[in-house]
């Protein structure tokens, strides 16, 4: 028996796979197919293949770990929709993708294989291509829309996705939403200003709000309201039984990061 992964060829899929082929896990089968756009970091973009995909991909999940006999099926979900039952206030197109994300969590959990919802933070990490375009434009000294500096997030470093996702597949979970982020909320401006810090550019500049319009050229409405969706303070709640982050906040995880691509593969 093995675990299987619908959404390998992702960023996060690559950790996951990593961590699988070290361990055995059993017959489980884990759906991270949409957590591509599970980020702040590609200004909205990636939004748009996920309304178009998402719900036919969880159901080719589910399909999937019923015929691969999986006796558990983990479908990874949005921490950030966790403002929204917290009583947020969305306007579409967010609000759109708000209803979509709540609709492949009841399909998960209505299949035939017993089946947990684990809501993953925003993702970053080493593995992330759009990060890595921003060390580019911090050196080049371009701008960025970083939104309000108080709305706070959830984060998470791709590691610890992984290891939540990989802690969630025990059958006791069945039936739950779980949720895992790195327990210190912060902003996007905080988060992008500390790694643009660490990439050398001491002052990073901000696209200012009254430039929003020729912002949108680039940026995404979805990133925008994302940028500016405040977090409940607290972490939400429940976690992922007896799994710990291994980078509890946004600092380490960027010191991990840099140090990644420092000493290459």
């Amino acid at each position: 028996m093995s675990a299987s992964i619908t959404g390998l060829r992702s960023e996060l899929g690559s950790v996951l796979s990593r961590m699988l082929a070290a361990g055995a896990h059993g017959n489980v089968h884990i759906n991270i197919a949409g957590q591509q756009a599970n980020s702040l970091l590609h200004d909205g973009h990636a939004w748009e293949a996920f309304g178009r995909t998402a719900l036919p991909g969880t159901r080719r999940a589910m399909n999937a770990a019923r015929k691969g006999g999986a006796r558990m099926f983990v479908h990874a979900s949005f921490a950030f929709v966790h403002a929204v039952e917290k009583g947020a206030r969305l306007e579409d197109p967010l609000r759109a993708l708000v209803d979509t994300i709540l609709e492949c969590e009841a399909a998960a959990l209505s299949g035939p294989v017993p089946a947990c919802v684990v809501r993953l933070g925003y993702l970053y990490g080493p593995e992330s291509a759009d990060l890595l375009a921003y060390r580019t434009a911090f050196r080049l000294g371009r701008p960025y829309w970083a939104g309000p500096p108080k709305a706070l997030q959830y984060h998470l470093h791709h590691f610890d996705a992984a290891s939540a996702l990989l802690a969630a597949a025990r059958q006791r979970n069945a039936g739950k939403i779980l949720h895992a982020t790195d327990g210190h909320p912060a902003s996007f401006m905080q988060l992008m200003d500390a790694f643009a810090h660490r990439a050398g550019r001491r002052n990073p500049l901000h696209l200012p709000p009254f430039l929003k319009p020729v912002a949108k050229v680039i940026v995404r409405e979805e990133h925008m309201q994302q940028a500016a969706l405040p977090m409940p303070p607290l972490s939400p709640k429940p976690g992922v039984p007896g799994w710990k982050p291994e980078f509890p906040d946004y600092r380490s995880g960027l010191d991990q990061v840099l140090e990644a691509w420092e000493t290459g593969p």
